[in-house]
């Protein structure tokens, strides 16, 4: 049995993140541990503690990049070229596509309920959500009601929570997609008068 590393022996955040990251796609959240984690690293649980005080801690650094990734793909269209009436289906589209193509991180986002991460990963969905509320406002003529632009993240998620799983990519949805996507913003831009 070879010796396990110390916390020294460059274990990094990042190679700790990389770990649990593929544990977590694997198994439900309380099947991973922090000694499951560390054993794959060959390294001592210990060694974690220096860089996480918990495997929560850990989770969030995990689908706090997640929903980094999904602010710079709706950052990327706002920026883009085009219309703004464009870039509203852009953006709605790209939600989805996102979810689809990363089915089990946008679960990890959206889906997870636990008592140990839900304060955390409640406050990452947040943010994400903010940002997404006011690039909706952004891209609209007219100001929308908060509710509104909540009840069409809604109809995003729900399309996404329905053919996960049904579906392996994107494209096998996206048909279906670009006319949920139009449906969305009829309904915002009839409700806003734009």
């Amino acid at each position: 049995m070879s010796p396990r590393k110390s916390a020294s022996q460059e274990l990094t955040k990042e190679m700790i993140i990389k770990e649990a990251r593929f544990q977590f796609l694997e198994k439900d959240f309380h099947q991973v541990s922090m000694r499951s984690i560390a054993k794959n690293l060959d390294c001592s649980h210990g060694a974690l503690y220096y860089h996480f005080n918990n495997k929560a801690e850990l989770f969030y650094a995990i689908i706090e990049d997640y929903f980094s990734t999904l602010n710079k793909l709706l950052e990327e269209v706002v920026h883009g070229p085009g219309e703004n009436h464009e870039k509203l289906h852009d953006v709605f589209l790209r939600f989805i596509q996102f979810g689809l193509n990363h089915q089990s991180q946008y679960e990890l986002m959206f889906m997870i309920r636990n008592t140990e991460v839900d304060s955390l990963s409640q406050e990452a969905a947040n943010l994400s959500y903010q940002k997404f509320a006011q690039t909706v406002q952004s891209l609209t003529p007219k100001d929308l009601k908060v509710s509104n632009i909540y009840s069409a993240f809604i109809a995003l998620h729900g399309f996404v929570a329905h053919y996960r799983k049904y579906v392996n990519r994107f494209e096998e949805a996206e048909e279906a997609a670009k006319l949920h996507v139009e449906f969305i913003i009829h309904a915002l831009s009839t409700t806003a008068q734009l």
